[in-house]
C-alpha cells in the first residue's frame, strides 16, 4: 500500500509546478520516486489523473476534480495538525522563501538565529534576488516583494516600507562636485540599475512635497545585481540610490556620503505574497508573523544597523515609536529594482 497522503501531496505539487522534476526537487525526493507514486496512485484510483506529453502536463477531467479535493483535504490536515500542536518545537518542515537582497542581507539573515531558536525544526530555503518569481511553478511558499504588487493572482500582506538614500563615494564627489539641488543632477553620472520587469534603467525618484518626481540621470554602467550596484557606487562610478539599511554602514564609515538630503527618495512598500486560493500553512504563518515583528522593530532604524540585532535580542532603543505598517502611510512608491547589498 502506498502512503496516500504522501502521494496526494506529490500529485498536487506536480500539478502546481507543471513538472515532475521540479516537484521532486521541492519535495526532496528522486524524480523516479515521484513517477512511481503517481503510477501507484492512478492504479489505486483506477483512473488516469494526468496526460503526459514531452511538452506539458494536463489534467484529465477526473484529475482536475481530484486535484481540487486534494488541495482542500491537505489544507484541512495541516490546519488540524497545527491546532493540536502545543509548542513550537513540533512545528517543522521545509519553507521556501524568495526575497530581495536589501532585506535578506541587511535585515533577515542577521536575525535568523532568533527564528531558529523559536522554531528549530523548520528548514528554510532562502532565495536572494530581485527577479520576478512564479510561486506556483517554482514551488515557492512565500515571496517578499518591494514596490507596488502587480495584479498577479497573489494575495499579499503589507509589512512596511523600505527607505532609500541618494549617495556617492568621496572620490566621485571630488571629481564631479556635490549636487545641491535636483537641477544639478543633469550634470552628474549615475550607476543605473535595471528593472527586473523589462531590463530598462530605472530613474532616480524623489518625494517633493508629497509628489513623486522621477529624474533620469545618465550613466555608463547599468547593473541588475544588488551587490554590483552598491560596489559600483563605492568605486566612484556614479550616484546611487540604495536602500538605507544596506548603505548605512558605509555612510557611517565615510565610504559613502549622502547627497540631497532635503529630497528623500520615495520609500518602497514591502509586502509578503502568497498564492491565492491556498490556506496559509502553519510554517508560512509563523515565518510571516516573525518577519512582520522584525520589520516593525526595525521601522525607525536609520542610523545604526547594529540596533536591528539589539532589537531582536530584546534591547529596544530608547526612542522608537510607531509601527512598520504606519510609519510611511500616505507615501507612494513605484515598482522598481531595489539596489542594495
Amino acid at each position: 500500500m502506498i502512503d496516500r497522503i504522501h502521494a496526494m501531496r506529490t500529485f498536487v505539487r506536480i500539478v502546481d509546478t507543471q513538472s515532475f522534476t521540479r516537484a521532486a526537487e521541492s519535495l526532496d525526493m528522486p524524480r523516479a520516486t515521484a513517477t512511481t507514486l503517481m503510477q501507484s496512485l492512478e492504479a489505486l484510483l483506477g483512473t488516469a489523473l494526468m496526460i503526459r506529453t514531452t511538452r506539458r502536463l494536463s489534467l484529465t477531467e477526473e484529475g482536475a476534480s481530484y486535484y481540487e479535493r486534494c488541495v482542500q483535504i491537505l489544507a484541512d490536515i495541516d490546519e488540524m495538525e497545527a491546532s493540536l500542536r502545543q509548542n513550537s518545537d513540533t512545528l517543522g518542515g521545509r519553507l521556501r522563501v524568495e526575497m530581495p537582497g536589501a532585506l535578506a542581507t541587511s535585515l533577515v539573515l542577521p536575525a535568523l538565529d532568533d527564528f531558529h531558536t523559536r522554531y528549530p525544526n523548520i528548514d528554510l530555503a532562502i532565495g536572494v534576488s530581485n527577479r520576478t518569481v512564479d510561486l506556483v511553478a517554482e514551488a515557492i511558499d512565500i515571496s517578499i516583494q518591494t514596490g507596488e504588487l502587480p495584479d498577479s493572482g497573489l494575495i499579499a500582506r503589507r509589512l512596511g516600507t523600505l527607505e532609500h538614500v541618494t549617495c556617492a563615494s568621496p572620490a566621485y564627489l571630488e571629481r564631479h562636485g556635490t549636487p545641491t539641488g535636483l537641477a544639478d543632477l543633469s550634470g552628474h553620472v549615475a550607476v543605473n540599475c535595471m528593472s527586473p520587469h523589462n531590463g530598462r534603467a530605472v530613474d532616480f525618484d524623489f518625494d517633493v512635497g508629497g509628489e513623486t518626481l522621477n529624474v533620469k540621470v545618465e550613466g555608463f554602467v547599468k547593473v541588475s545585481d544588488e551587490l554590483a550596484y552598491l560596489t559600483c557606487g563605492l568605486q566612484g562610478l556614479g550616484l546611487i540610490q540604495p536602500s538605507r539599511i544596506a548603505a548605512q554602514p558605509y555612510l557611517d564609515s565615510g565610504a559613502l556620503r549622502e547627497v540631497l538630503p532635503q529630497w528623500k527618495p520615495v520609500p518602497m512598500p514591502v509586502s509578503v505574497a502568497y498564492v491565492k486560493n491556498r490556506r496559509v500553512s502553519p510554517r508560512v504563518r509563523v515565518f510571516v508573523d516573525w518577519l512582520a515583528q522584525l520589520c516593525e522593530q526595525a521601522a525607525h532604524i536609520d542610523q545604526d544597523l547594529s540596533r536591528v540585532r539589539q532589537l531582536m535580542r530584546g534591547q529596544r532603543p530608547a526612542q522608537t515609536t510607531g509601527t512598520a505598517s504606519t510609519a510611511q502611510t500616505g507615501q507612494r512608491g513605484r515598482p522598481r529594482a531595489t539596489p542594495a547589498l
